[in-house]
């Protein structure tokens, strides 16, 4: 089991009128460093005995008033004070406690590492040390509080994940400025899930390049990688229980795992997708005899016929060996998209497919109840492995006698499928969902149909997590519900770019969605500041 699946969804910042990154602020209460006043021992969840003294520092009144640090995201909070700041020397090191190395030693030597610092563990910190510390308490695990003082660092959080994302900010400041300024830093994501989705299906990504995204996603503190790995161009990872759906260009078992172990060791959950019933045109290819046929016969691509029971058998055997192999908390059944839903008649064009909707659910039941059965039961197989269960929202009806499960979180991506739900229809009925806008959040290779590469300028500018569909917003009673968005690269024309061209498109977008879903107000840097600040920050 993922380490990162029972973090909590982040409470709300309790203190009224906050600047995104802008100097003196009110007090939040309840941060988990136990007090507000910078490092010292009553910040120390444990008993050890305090740091050795050192030499008394100059008088306060020598510094001007720091100012708050810039990042990508923007912290939330900074409280500014007089002192010399922190920077990066020689004979600095990252220190941690002898009980919480087991927990904090990886991200301890990661930081080490990327500022040239030494490693401590169980050792005092002293001047020009970093503190890596786990606190009790029941705050959000991915807030954190990041204290500068004595010319040493703190971070501090109730998690794992929240120290990390301290150490990312600290990062930042020491590759932007050089320095981090005196003062304290109290930081959480305004979103729970905060992801990048690409489809590996369609177009094969390598490892390697993979693995450079997710170093990149966690330095902006992306928490979720959604791999859709199976469509109708291709199927992208090695099969042992379907080896003849597999293309020939492929991620290994041991790719993946290698993808795994470092995303987990990141605190990012990869959610895999084998879309079903539509988009399985590459396992169709090895079995023919399963693709939807309308009454003349004509194919429907993509689409599995769900009337026959060895498409159920083949689409669980997949299942069941992947969850398996992906041990996140996450699964993405997909749904959307079925052609036998597509058209304006589905009753009269695939009588099958009708036939046995009123066999198991009565003479008044249509597709639509064949189809929702079929996604409760792909769900029910899942179910033992502990997975929390996602849905294209066009994969979900209205009225009909047999309804989804409620488990089930809705990704909602479009209103222009056919018989259109807008987003609060899905709100009003109770329903949580994560935002992939496609006008905004949408990244097609070659721009099919009507879409166009979104850009950061956009979603900095336009976009928050209650634009879920089109440029309107939800109201803003429905935030709660809204757990987080994520930016999608679908592959439609592969060849329309590289991987390589794929990264850099996608650079400012990835950027621009960090700081909306980490903090929804208003940015306080203008869109040319914030592009000048990224290039500045590498």
């Amino acid at each position: 089991m993922n380490r990162h699946a029972g973090a909590r969804r982040p409470r709300g910042l309790v203190a009224a009128g906050l600047l995104a990154g802008g100097g003196a602020v009110l007090a939040v209460a309840l941060w988990p460093t136990g007090s507000g006043n910078g490092p010292g021992p009553a910040d120390h969840a444990d008993d050890s005995p305090p740091a050795v003294s050192s030499p008394a520092p100059e008088p306060s009144r020598n510094y001007a008033l720091s100012k708050a640090p810039r990042t990508i995201p923007a912290v939330r909070e900074h409280k500014a004070a007089r002192g010399p700041g922190w920077k990066p020397a020689k004979e600095g090191r990252v220190v941690v406690a002898g009980a919480d190395a087991p927990e904090l030693g990886d991200e301890a030597r990661l930081l080490a590492g990327e500022l040239k610092l030494g490693f401590a563990e169980g050792e005092q910190p002293r001047e020009g040390d970093v503190e890596l510390a786990l606190v009790s308490g029941a705050e959000n695990p991915e807030a954190y509080t990041l204290s500068v003082s004595d010319r040493r660092v703190r971070i501090s959080s109730t998690g794992p994940s929240g120290v990390f994302y301290g150490t990312r900010t600290l990062k930042q400041m020491a590759r932007g400025e050089g320095a981090a300024p005196e003062g304290i830093v109290r930081d959480e994501p305004a979103k729970a899930q905060r992801g990048f989705m690409l489809d590996i299906a369609r177009k094969h990504f390598t490892a390697g390049w993979i693995e450079d995204r997710i170093r990149e996603l966690a330095d902006l503190k992306y928490n979720q990688l959604g791999l859709h790995f199976s469509d109708d161009q291709g199927f992208r990872i090695e099969s042992s229980s379907h080896p003849e759906v597999v293309s020939a260009q492929r991620l290994s078992k041991a790719e993946v795992k290698r993808i795994l172990a470092l995303a987990d060791s990141l605190h990012i959950t990869v959610i895999p997708e084998i879309d079903s019933p539509g988009h399985l045109g590459a396992v169709m290819k090895a079995h023919p005899d399963l693709q939807l046929r309308d009454t003349r016969g004509v194919p429907s691509r993509g689409a599995v016929d769900i009337s026959k029971p060895a498409s159920a058998r083949i689409v669980d055997d997949l299942l069941r060996e992947y969850a398996k192999l992906f041990p996140g908390a996450y699964w993405h059944l997909g749904a959307d998209e079925y052609r036998a839903l597509m058209v304006p008649n589905p009753e009269a064009s695939y009588p099958q497919l009708t036939a046995l909707a009123r066999q198991k659910f009565g003479p008044k039941a249509k597709v639509q109840d064949l189809a929702t059965g079929w996604l409760n039961d792909r769900a029910a197989v899942l179910r033992p492995y502990e997975k929390k269960l996602k849905v294209w929202n066009d994969g979900l009806f209205r009225g009909g006698i047999v309804a989804a499960a409620r488990d089930l979180e809705v990704e909602y991506w479009t209103g222009k499928e056919y018989s259109a739900r807008e987003p609060v229809e899905y709100l009003k009925d109770g329903r949580k969902l994560v935002n992939l806008n496609d006008e905004y959040l949408y990244y097609v290779l070659g721009e099919p149909n009507t879409f166009k590469y979104p850009t950061g300028q956009r979603i900095y500018q336009e976009w928050t997590p209650l634009v879920v569909r089109g440029s309107k917003p939800v109201p803003a009673s429905y935030g709660d519900k809204i757990l987080g968005a994520r930016l999608a690269v679908w592959c439609d024309f592969s060849d329309a770019q590289t991987q390589d061209q794929v990264a850099a498109g996608v650079r400012m977008p990835i950027r621009a969605l960090a700081q909306k879903v980490w903090d929804a107000r208003q940015p306080s840097l203008s869109w040319g500041e914030f592009g000048k600040l990224a290039q500045k920050l590498g």
